[in-house]
């Protein structure tokens, strides 16, 4: 790790006493801010952080490409989603991985290939928590 007063001396060799130690506690407080996360989820309410996780697995249009596939085949695909999306297989893992992580999908081992479908209980899981979230908001006229 590079101590503070060596980064400082270094990019800013004139600096010195008050000008320096100024700096110094920029960049201190600037680290702080950076180890405490960007997204605090701790102070958001379990179900903001479930939503969240949810639109973040839906947030790229290649596992959109992915979903809506599963769903028109209504049944396990092995390895045509390649062929079919027109992706490579290493990005189409890790679209994959990621639905497969927020239980979107799951997946079957059969011989030397994964299989995946739609899981059930969590899409519609998931399709109860969009609707509650985008139904709560009523219009009430004219805004900004």
């Amino acid at each position: 790790m590079f101590h503070v007063g060596v980064y400082y001396d270094i990019i800013f060799p004139g600096f010195t006493g008050l000008a320096k130690k100024n700096l110094q506690d920029l960049n201190i407080y600037r680290n702080i801010a950076i180890d405490m996360g960007a997204t605090k989820t701790e102070i958001f309410t379990e179900r903001q952080n479930r939503l969240a996780q949810m639109m973040k697995a839906l947030a790229h249009p290649a596992r959109i490409a992915i979903l809506q596939e599963l769903v028109r085949t209504n049944a396990c695909v092995c390895g045509e989603l390649v062929n079919d999306l027109g992706l490579a297989q290493a990005t189409i893992s890790q679209h994959l991985k990621e639905l497969k992580a927020a239980g979107l999908i799951k997946g079957t081992i059969e011989g030397t290939r994964v299989c995946y479908c739609i899981n059930p209980k969590v899409w519609n899981q998931f399709a109860r928590e969009l609707e509650t979230f985008f139904n709560a908001y009523t219009p009430t006229g004219e805004c900004c």
